[in-house]
């Protein structure tokens, strides 16, 4: 039999689910699940590369039957130490049923399935995005039922229901995934777990390089020089915070979000920004 290590679960094989991954793997069993198995397979053998243990699944978050398939794939290789949740669908790739099953319903099941599993002293990490920022303040009965509904019941909530535009339902998407993480936190904190979120903003990866030399690339080029920050951010950054949370440094945060987007947001609010909120 093999020995048993301590695993890392990286759902979405993209430049942040890797940064983070390179910073908490080392020594421990990786495991990539993605929709598509080619994109993890292609992360896989980077890391392989670079002297890391990987396996690799075809994931889709918005069926609990895959996810239960994904905890069965990452506890035969040993205990789950860390998940890392860098899958999502944006308002420009999905209609609004895909967004709210992908980023809002399969993100809270991945959280409550592997809060049964997670080791002691284990954290977890979702990423989700400024854009949950950016929608106005909800109700406390909307805050309440986002963070508590049980999971086969969420997207059955009337106001969610209503939307009928991708970026709203992206916005009350990546609202939830802070919401859940809280409510998740207190489960997961029975098991000497963590888990946290972070919500980055622009990140430069290929998809992000994609959207800035498209059509609305100019749009995002200017908020970006007008931003605090006058850049996008990298993935490492985001893995360096995100190896932080996970870390004995962090041990004593737990249901946070992390706003990490260059003072993007700020300037959306109140400063040169503003401009936006006619259209985000």
């Amino acid at each position: 039999m093999a020995k048993q290590k301590e695993v890392v679960v990286l759902v979405g094989a993209g430049s942040i689910g890797q940064a983070i991954a390179r910073r908490v793997g080392a020594g421990r069993h990786v495991v990539l699940g993605d929709l598509k198995k080619e994109n993890a397979d292609a992360a896989a053998q980077i890391l392989e590369d670079a002297g890391f243990e990987t396996s690799t699944l075809a994931v889709d978050i918005s069926s609990r039957n895959s996810i239960l398939a994904l905890v069965e794939h990452a506890q035969s290789f040993g205990s789950v130490q860390n998940v890392i949740n860098a899958a999502g669908v944006s308002p420009s790739q999905a209609p609004v049923e895909a967004i709210l099953k992908v980023d809002l319903y399969g993100a809270a099941v991945l959280l409550e399935e592997f809060g049964k599993v997670i080791a002691e002293g284990g954290s977890g990490v979702v990423i989700s995005s400024q854009s949950g920022h950016r929608l106005g303040a909800l109700s406390e009965e909307q805050n309440t039922a986002l963070a508590t509904t049980p999971t086969e019941e969420l997207l059955e909530l009337p106001f969610l229901k209503a939307i009928t535009d991708t970026l709203k339902a992206y916005q009350y998407s990546k609202r939830c995934n802070v919401l859940r993480v809280m409510y998740e936190a207190t489960r997961w904190g029975k098991r000497g777990a963590t888990v946290n979120s972070i919500s980055p903003g622009i990140i430069i990866t290929p998809l992000a390089n994609h959207e800035l030399k498209g059509p609305r690339g100019e749009g995002y080029r200017t908020m970006l020089e007008k931003a605090p920050a006058g850049r996008a951010g990298t993935p490492d950054e985001v893995g360096e915070l995100a190896e932080f949370l996970m870390s004995k440094r962090g041990r004593f945060i737990s249901g946070s979000d992390f706003l990490m987007d260059g003072g993007t947001t700020a300037s959306y609010w109140y400063g040169d920004l503003q401009y936006l909120k006619k259209t985000h």
